[in-house]
């Protein structure tokens, strides 16, 4: 029988390899392909029935497209879209709080990636914050999926500095994502 989808009980690899999908469609803004990855991601990593799945990957949509511009992007609409989407799901927590929080290590992340002002610790440290709060965990045990994140974010900024071209990268990004995913699923899910 099939493991029944959640937040707690997804596969990381298919979460993984949809966010991977996403990251490549993001940078190359190929919104149509971006928006069917994020389908396969609110699936696979929160288990929605089918209209709730495509809403809550329109909301991911609309606030990735809203975070896209450089540098004139437009945070509060990028906050205010994944509101809507964490309202959605199927977790006891504020959305305002958690997209909130979304946001921020995306912030942190241009930052990163574009002027280096900000260290890949305090990067860590935002998605740490982020899943500690989502999940409602010891932030001690997102430390794992946090690290490996930021590192498929490296690989993920190599790729786009090289032209969006070279699959290798984008393999180590998806292998660094796995690794991320099943971190955060060994530490949220079911015992």
């Amino acid at each position: 029988m099939a493991t029944e989808r959640g937040p707690r009980t997804f596969d990381p690899v298919l979460v993984a390899n949809r966010e991977t999908d996403a990251w490549a469609a993001y940078y190359r803004r190929e919104w149509r392909r971006f928006l069917s990855a994020a389908v396969g991601m609110v699936h696979e990593g929160f288990g929605m029935g089918r209209l709730r799945t495509l809403a809550g990957a329109w909301h991911v949509l609309r606030a990735n497209q809203h975070w896209a511009p450089y540098p004139d992007n437009h945070p509060d609409a990028a906050r205010a879209s994944m509101r809507r989407f964490y309202r959605m799901v199927d977790l006891d927590l504020d959305p305002v709080r958690a997209a909130e929080l979304e946001v921020e290590w995306w912030r942190l992340h241009r930052e990163h990636q574009h002027d280096s002002a900000t260290s890949t610790e305090e990067l860590v440290q935002s998605l740490v914050d982020l899943y500690a709060y989502v999940y409602d965990a010891p932030p001690a045990t997102m430390r794992a999926a946090a690290k490996k994140r930021v590192e498929a974010m490296g690989f993920s900024d190599a790729w786009v500095a090289g032209g969006c071209a070279d699959d290798d990268l984008l393999a180590q990004e998806r292998s660094a994502l796995v690794a991320s995913y099943t971190a955060l699923r060994q530490a949220v899910g079911p015992a």
